[in-house]
């Protein structure tokens, strides 16, 4: 059993605040790290409807915003989209994932939680301007 610290870093420097998850299992997938992680934050934002989604990808029909992004349309948002976003968003590079400061290059990767605790770094990739 272990605890998962997930934290969400850019390429400029900024980082966001993290949060943590349990794990019953000594080893999962990085594929499964990352559907736990999105399910919890979809389920926090349902349960609670803020307006802003402070998720790992940006939802279908919504902007941007400096903390979040915001829906245009208020509704619930589906777990299982939002997982499939961010899958392809690992598949494009769209975000690094780093675990005990190694980056994790396949999502059938196993990560080794049997320490006790882990940190995940979601390293998102902010693109250039003009280039």
């Amino acid at each position: 059993m272990g605890m998962v610290t997930f934290v969400d870093e850019t390429t400029s420097g900024e980082t966001r605040d993290s949060w943590g998850l349990e794990f019953v299992e000594e080893r999962v997938s990085a594929r499964e790290l990352i559907r736990r992680r999105v399910f919890q934050e979809v389920a926090e934002y349902n349960a609670k409807q803020p307006g802003l989604f402070q998720g790992l990808v940006q939802p279908t029909d919504a902007e941007r915003t400096l903390n979040g992004y915001r829906l245009r349309t208020p509704r619930r948002l589906d777990a299982e989209r939002q997982f499939e976003l961010a899958v392809e968003a690992f598949g494009r590079n769209g975000f690094l994932l780093l675990v005990a400061d190694r980056q994790i290059e396949d999502l059938d990767e196993e990560v080794d939680l049997s320490s006790g605790a882990a940190e995940a770094v979601f390293l998102k990739l902010v693109p250039l301007v003009g280039g």
